[in-house]
């Protein structure tokens, strides 16, 4: 992606450098900025190569979670001068939709539904992560630092039917960062998981490559649900 950009108009850093970020963007005089992608976990362990500006930030927080240590990162941005976008910025064709997505009627029990929502909201509240497993009123999985994908590959160690998962955010989401995406790979780990059911929070979940997930999704059996956002 930044080979499509000729030398003097892209700048790239590695993970951790936010002195270098902010340097480059200060050269390329930038006026607005939006943050995509994903930094995995691994990364934070084993390449991360911070800077005196990121041990600085590291330094201050109390609390070092995707929002704390982000929010420190766009606070830097904006202190010289760059308007950040939402992360979702010309993403509104690819966020998940309100109803039945696969087409067809819901068939996850309206109760189980509302408890997995409920259950993921809270974990999401408290920072933790962004999705669950639940089967009917039981938590099976809850989704950590280790993202989504390891959650649902051990989210049927019991081996047993009806698995529902559930996609979230919290109140007062920062908009720069870290909404929820769902592709091909989670797909596919469910499909492995033998979770035949995903509630995306619609207007609020990006959806990557839509079309083709929908369709591979429905080639597979997997129900993809969008519920009511909290800003919906």
């Amino acid at each position: 992606m930044a080979s499509a950009f000729p030398a003097h108009e892209r700048f790239e850093v590695k993970v951790g450098q936010i002195g270098k970020l902010l340097k480059g963007l200060r050269s390329l005089q930038v006026g607005y900025a939006v943050m995509v992608g994903q930094v995995t976990p691994g990364k934070l362990f084993r390449d991360l190569t911070p800077d005196l500006k990121a041990l600085a930030i590291l330094a201050r927080l109390k609390e070092r979670n995707a929002d704390t240590i982000f929010s420190a990162i766009a606070d830097e941005i904006a202190a010289i001068g760059v308007k950040l976008l939402d992360a979702r910025a010309f993403m509104d064709s690819h966020l998940a939709d309100e109803g039945v997505m696969t087409g067809g009627r819901c068939k996850a029990d309206p109760q189980v539904l509302e408890f997995g929502i409920r259950m993921a909201r809270e974990i999401a509240r408290l920072n933790i992560g962004q999705g669950v497993v639940v089967r009917k009123g039981t938590v099976l999985a809850v989704e950590a630092f280790e993202g989504t994908d390891d959650m649902l590959a051990r989210a049927n160690k019991y081996k047993t039917d009806n698995l529902v998962f559930v996609k979230t955010t919290k109140v007062g989401q920062n908009p720069h960062f870290d909404w929820p995406v769902f592709g091909l790979k989670t797909l596919d780990t469910m499909a492995e998981a033998g979770i035949t059911t995903a509630a995306l929070e619609a207007g609020r979940t990006v959806i990557i490559d839509k079309d083709e997930v929908l369709r591979c999704a429905r080639q597979r059996g997997i129900q993809i649900i969008g519920y009511k956002g909290m800003d919906g």
